[in-house]
């Protein structure tokens, strides 16, 4: 069997120098050697003033640790078989000065040996004595010629410190850092406390073989209550240990007196057959669960940073060369969306503004035909003409230059509403021009001719007059000749003045309704021409600013589309080569993680367990 684990081991070791962690290969190679060496190391750990000390005493049966003298342990005790009693300090070389092997891994530790005297174990474990200053750490080495040490039993008494501090003191050692079981002491005057339960915790993580030591059951009647609560504290917690209530006290008393009940009663045979269990199936047993506990370990601190890796990759995934790439793409639509946007505005505001231009135009030339109709309603052409004629030009002239001014702002106003469509590419987009009033605007205007208007002249008085007043003379001259008075009588001459006055005013009027008809159909018509020529040459200049808004954002379009091309390209081929080498990455990391679960499951077989895969999970 041994061949197994030691194989699976082995495959361990060769995965941590494959993953480059010299420090996991220092662990698994100590593991190794401590695993092939038949002795078994108990680490005894605990609170200050639990009875460690005295337990080994008890399983040994001889007064090996110090207890009770008053002094602070300092060093961890040793306590293995020798054919003599012997003590003596155990020191490493300062961390700074040794020597390194292969692969970065510490080359054989050389300690330094100070002997001492049996009555000065307690002076070394106090580290009064034998300890050189400016050294590496050091333990206090004693041996016995006992059955049990020299069946292999290596006991390690440890200072009165949380777990992680004992077992951090003692890895610079050489001896007591390969502990095959660890032994937590916890007297019974009290339950397991939070610190206790955390070391558990701690120490079962990394070593499978742990038992819970409640000691001093003799100073307390109800021993038996507090074991029960301890053992469900073990319970919750998820501690697997087992929890043997013994009495240091009873156990060497029973030794002294041969007293069999005695030793039966002080729990150390439980103890004992534990640790001669332990002893007898570390080669077997005891080795495998060894290596799982070490391949679990191992597999935890290699996949962490392989899973952290992939969760790094898929956070790059969002913030590197891919979403480069999408940002890249999506410029290329949003500037295909802006090139549509802008000639749309372009053409809508344009074809708004020539019907908002004519039609402005049209509503200030109707002002002033409104104003020539009523004018010559009542004003005669041939008085006011003049007057009238300069009116006109002038209001023809405001009128042109008003709706060129709107005609430049309204222009200036969709250059404006253009150039909003490229805000977000961050810079003024406006084209460098300017629109001004023409300063030949009133020579473009058509020239007034003065219409042709009839007089009515003296003669034409005169005919009129004459021709009315015969009629009225004829018919009351032929009225008057019934009463017997000649056709031409005063009455008949004085009634044909009055219808030669009055034909005379009617035609007058005739005359005038005629020359104010002339005049505003003459007038008519030259508005007409104005307001065709005005706006003709207003759809000019509208024309000539769309062809320059057009050719310019045109221009600037395929600048910006130039520029964002070439960028989506890099950003394209930069994603690429990303891609298949995140791709390369991942494969490269699921190959190792599946080799990793490969090696945990192998690991968890060697004693029936089922692996759990969860650990070991590569995320897709």
């Amino acid at each position: 069997m041994a061949g197994i684990w030691l194989d699976v081991l082995d495959e361990i070791a060769r995965t941590c120098n494959t993953h480059g962690r010299g420090d996991l290969l220092q662990t698994v190679r100590q593991k190794r050697a401590q695993l092939l060496d038949p002795k078994l190391r108990v680490l005894v750990v605990g609170e200050p003033n639990q009875g460690k000390s005295q337990l080994i005493n008890a399983i040994i049966n001889a007064p090996a640790c110090p207890v009770g003298d008053g002094r602070t342990t300092v060093l961890p005790t040793v306590v293995q078989h020798a054919e003599a009693a012997s003590a003596a300090v155990v020191q490493a070389p300062p961390a700074s000065g040794r020597p390194t092997g292969a692969a970065g891994a510490p080359a054989a530790t050389l300690v330094e040996r100070t002997p001492l005297a049996l009555d000065q174990v307690a002076a070394g474990v106090s580290g009064a004595v034998g300890r050189q200053p400016g050294g590496g750490p050091a333990y206090v080495e004693v041996g016995l010629p006992r059955a049990m040490l020299a069946a292999g039993l290596v006991l390690v008494d440890t200072p009165g410190t949380d777990q992680v501090a004992a077992l951090g003191g003692a890895a610079e050692v050489a001896a007591p850092t390969r502990a095959d079981a660890v032994l937590l002491v916890s007297d019974s005057t009290r339950e397991l406390s939070v610190a206790e339960l955390d070391m558990l915790l701690h120490v079962t993580r990394s070593q499978p073989n742990v038992v819970v030591v409640q000691s001093k059951t003799d100073l307390v009647a109800d021993w038996r209550a507090v074991a029960e609560r301890n053992r469900q504290h073990l319970a919750d917690a998820g501690v697997a240990a087992p929890l043997i209530p013994v009495s240091a006290t009873l156990r060497l008393r029973a030794a002294a007196a041969d007293d069999r009940g005695l030793n039966a009663e002080s729990g150390f045979p439980a103890l004992i057959a534990r640790l001669q269990r332990d002893l007898t199936g570390k080669a077997d047993h005891l080795a495998r669960a060894s290596v799982q506990a070490v391949a679990r370990t191992v597999v935890e601190q290699l996949a962490a940073p392989l899973r952290a890796e992939l969760a790094t990759q898929d956070a790059e995934e969002q913030s590197g060369p891919i979403s480069r790439l999408h940002a890249a793409q999506r410029e290329v639509d949003e500037l295909r969306r802006c090139s549509t946007r802008w000639q749309n505005t372009l053409a809508d505001e344009m074809a708004d503004l020539l019907s908002d231009i004519e039609y402005d135009l049209r509503d200030r030339t109707r002002q002033i035909l409104r104003a020539v109709d009523e004018a010559f309603d009542t004003a005669d052409p041939l008085v006011a003409w003049d007057t009238f004629a300069e009116w006109l030009e002038r209001s023809l002239v405001e009128a042109a230059e008003a709706n060129h001014e709107w005609l430049i702002q309204r222009c200036d106003w969709v250059a404006r509403r253009v150039a909003a469509t490229f805000d977000r590419y961050g810079y003024d987009v406006l084209p460098p021009w300017s629109m001004t009033m023409p300063a030949d605007l009133g020579d473009r205007l058509p020239d007034l001719e003065r219409p042709r208007i009839d007089r009515f002249t003296t003669g034409q008085k005169l005919f009129t007059g004459m021709k009315g007043s015969y009629g009225g003379m004829l018919m009351f001259g032929l009225a008057t000749t019934l009463a017997g008075m000649p056709m031409i009588n005063p009455v008949s001459v004085g009634i044909g003045a009055l219808f030669g006055g009055k034909s005379i005013r009617d035609e007058g009027k005739q005359l005038l309704r005629r020359r104010q008809a002339t005049v505003k159909t003459a007038i008519q018509r030259h508005v007409d021409e104005f307001f065709v020529r005005m706006v003709r040459d207003c759809r000019d200049a509208a024309r000539q600013v769309q062809r320059m808004l057009r050719d310019h954002f045109t221009g600037l379009t395929e600048e910006l589309q130039e520029a964002i091309v070439q960028s989506f390209r890099s950003a394209k081929q930069e994603a690429d080569t990303d891609v298949a080498l995140r791709e390369q990455r991942q494969r490269e990391i699921r190959l190792k993680m599946t080799r990793l679960a490969a090696l945990y499951e192998q690991s968890q077989q060697l004693a029936g367990a089922r692996p759990t895969p969860v650990l070991l999970e590569p995320r897709a």
